[in-house]
């Protein structure tokens, strides 16, 4: 095989042709290398023989017995079951799939040899399917030398094959050797002092003295050394995109002006220290002729609306036109209402833009916004279609960055470009991320946080019921209301079905005015037209009502300063950053307020882990952390939406201690080696992604 190169297409492998060469291009597998780094999900001990004696539940194993009797049991399911021993111990297979020759060749006094998985039978223990070989009676089978290594596959690619094709591509490691591409780096970590080709012959074919379950949690020094570099080579895609799109030119802003003064001037609160530190550090960025990407994070009622008003006016304010949008029309029609409400005694148009206008609303929005009439406009995806377009759009901001696609981001970043020209990006969360998570999915992004409250706001108490106690829950309810306090009660269901998470809603409206006929309850659901919604919404915040009966739809929604109590039903079925978000609508005003998280027992171990958090704490980062402990990163980001590829190896909640490590190699990598930066990142995502569009 000398005469092939790691760099050649997998064609040139023996087995490889053109069907298998299109399924292994569907992983991102082209050429032979690329079979190097497409790594074991899991292993398998195969090295030793178990006796039957000292077999346990679930684990997989290889053992040998004779077989006492072969017959096919006519229960449910017709199986074939085969009873073995070896003198220390029993053990039956199953067989559903059998054929006669089958049945015939597993005859008594054979010797046979089994992998599978240890299961409860109904009289003893067994392996259902295992796979199997009869064994000579007198020589001696060897076992295999090496870990068996289970790989990510797709339909019609068998371990079998993985194993086969990834044993030639280690032949040809074993000759010509990896590019070490990270020897600029050298003395920087220790784990770099694991050689790239050691790692994978490791990772591949580990020995069968290697500490099984070490390899299997992920913490074996091979396994942490290829996290490393494959967390470096996706922090350098990320910091490519960002040296990209600093490659472009930005309009130059004005920061402060007089019309950001008048708006201060006008608000009936000065803003908090952190409001003022973040402004600044998007007034530095704005000033500059390259396009400003900039995270900002803050807790539910932090004030973050306001910081977007204020870089939206320095865009006006400066000669160009500004956009604000968000994910839902809820959140999107109450960023209008508040920016007209503040920009327009400015003189400045603030203008609408949703899925839901008729076709002449459309029409004169879409003309205006060309016109450059209209000089703020606010909105859902639909600011995104190919027909609005800008005079000259000077900053997009958007709300809640985690509810859309990169590449829906760069959609509107595109609509201002001029020749080379690209707006400012401003992307605000209130979903806070766990800083190792946010040094990850928005290494493109310069990240501020704004940490602090505005004063005057008191922390919301929050407590724990069961649903067998909603009695007591209604009459908390109405004491509230009668101290002319209002009251929030979340209606969640599991069935993704809008339709029944109305209903249930409706029901819960009609049982709650029953029980508390003296107050006043209205009703609000995703199915409600917009304008409908809005004037429920209005209605509450006038205080025309006591009670408000929701769905999730006011997650995030309108501010009542008022409201001082919030029910959340079926609380265990939430997120803790949905349920954080929720509990954001209460306790905006200056009254304590409450937050009663309803479940229905019996309670999961991870559901109690989830309330009881928090119940413990107010501080939305703390919750991230745990959310991301718990769910993971790709539902915390939405993985799917994010654009991020998915990790080979790395993991990055257990391989969160190396993110500080490996941004400072990005950084010395970048400067000292930039050739060695960008083969590493055509080494392990070259297939995945094209960040060039990102």
């Amino acid at each position: 095989m000398a005469q092939h190169t790691l760099l050649d297409p997998v064609t040139v492998l023996s087995g490889v042709g053109e069907k298998l060469a299109e399924k292994l291009a569907k992983l991102g597998i082209h050429q032979v290398q690329d079979l190097l780094f497409h790594l074991p999900l899991r292993y398998q001990d195969r090295t030793r023989l178990m006796p039957l004696g000292s077999l346990r539940l679930q684990q997989e194993s290889l053992v040998e017995g004779v077989i006492g009797l072969t017959q096919v049991s006519f229960g449910k399911r017709r199986s074939l079951l085969c009873h073995i021993s070896d003198g220390t111990g029993s053990l039956v297979l199953r067989f559903f799939h059998f054929s006669k020759s089958q049945q015939q060749q597993l005859a008594k006094g054979r010797r046979i040899r089994c992998f599978g998985e240890v299961r409860k039978g109904p009289s003893t223990l067994e392996m259902v399917h295992p796979e199997y070989q009869l064994v000579n009676e007198s020589g001696v089978t060897p076992v295999d030398a090496a870990l068996t290594p289970v790989y990510p596959t797709t339909e019609g690619l068998h371990q079998l094959s993985w194993r086969k094709l990834i044993r030639q591509a280690l032949a040809l490691l074993d000759e010509q050797q990896m590019p070490a591409l990270l020897s600029p780096l050298d003395g920087e970590h220790p784990l770099l002092a694991y050689q790239l080709n050691e790692a994978l012959q490791f990772v591949h074919l580990p020995p069968p003295d290697s500490d099984v379950q070490q390899l299997i949690n992920r913490e074996h020094p091979a396994q942490k050394r290829l996290a490393f570099e494959e967390l470096l080579a996706q922090q350098l895609t990320m910091r490519q995109v960002r040296k990209q799109m600093q490659q472009h030119d930005a309009p130059v802003l004005q920061g402060d002006s007089p019309l950001a003064q008048q708006l201060l001037g006008n608000l009936p609160f000065p803003l908090t220290g952190a409001q003022q530190r973040v402004l600044q550090d998007i007034y530095r960025d704005i000033k500059q002729a390259i396009p400003m990407q900039r995270l900002v994070q803050g807790d539910v009622g932090s004030g973050k609306t306001v910081v977007a008003a204020l870089a939206a006016i320095a865009a006006v304010a400066s000669g160009y036109q500004a956009v604000m949008m968000a994910p839902t029309e809820l959140l999107a029609e109450q960023h209008f209402q508040t920016f007209n409400n503040w920009l327009s005694p400015l003189g400045i148009t603030v203008g609408w833009c949703a899925g839901k206008q008729t076709a002449a609303q459309r029409r004169e929005t879409i003309q205006a916004l060309e016109a450059g009439e209209i000089k703020v406009a606010v909105g859902t995806h639909a600011l995104f279609q190919d027909e609005v377009t800008f005079a000259n759009l000077g900053l997009v901001v958007i709300d809640e960055q985690h509810r859309f696609g990169v590449h829906q981001r760069l959609a509107l970043r595109d609509k201002g470009r001029k020749t080379n020209s690209y707006p400012h990006q401003l992307v605000m969360t209130a979903t806070p991320i766990p800083r190792t998570l946010a040094m990850t999915a928005y290494a493109d992004l310069q990240v501020s946080v704004i940490d602090e409250l505005p004063p005057g706001r008191q922390p919301v108490t929050t407590a724990v019921v069961a649903d067998s106690r909603r009695d007591e829950v209604i009459e908390r309810v109405h004491n509230a209301c009668l101290q002319k306090r209002q009251v929030y009660w979340v209606c969640t269901l599991i069935e993704e079905s809008e339709h029944l998470q109305c209903q249930a809603a409706e029901d819960t409206a009609a049982n709650l005015q029953a029980a508390l006929p003296d107050l006043t309850v209205l009703l609000v659901h995703g199915r409600m037209k917009s304008s409908e919604k809005d004037a429920v919404m209005q209605a509450f915040k006038r205080g025309e009502a006591d009670l408000l009966v929701a769905t999730t739809v006011i997650e995030v929604g309108v501010d009542v300063p008022n409201a001082s109590l919030m029910v959340i039903e079926n609380a265990e079925r939430l997120g803790l950053a949905q349920l954080h978000q929720l509990r954001g609508r209460v306790g905006r005003g200056s009254v304590q307020s409450h937050c009663l998280l309803m479940y229905h027992p019996p309670l999961s171990e991870n559901g109690q882990a989830r309330l009881k958090c928090l119940r413990e704490s107010n501080d939305g980062f703390v919750i991230a952390q745990r959310d991301l402990e718990i769910r993971g990163p790709g539902e915390l980001l939405g993985t799917r939406q994010t654009g991020l590829p998915q990790f080979r190896v790395a993991d990055l909640l257990a391989d969160q201690a190396l993110l500080p490590a490996v941004s400072r190699a990005a950084d010395k990598l970048m400067q000292q080696a930039p050739d060695a930066a960008e083969a590493l990142i055509q080494r392990w995502f070259a297939n995945k992604i094209d960040f060039g569009q990102v």
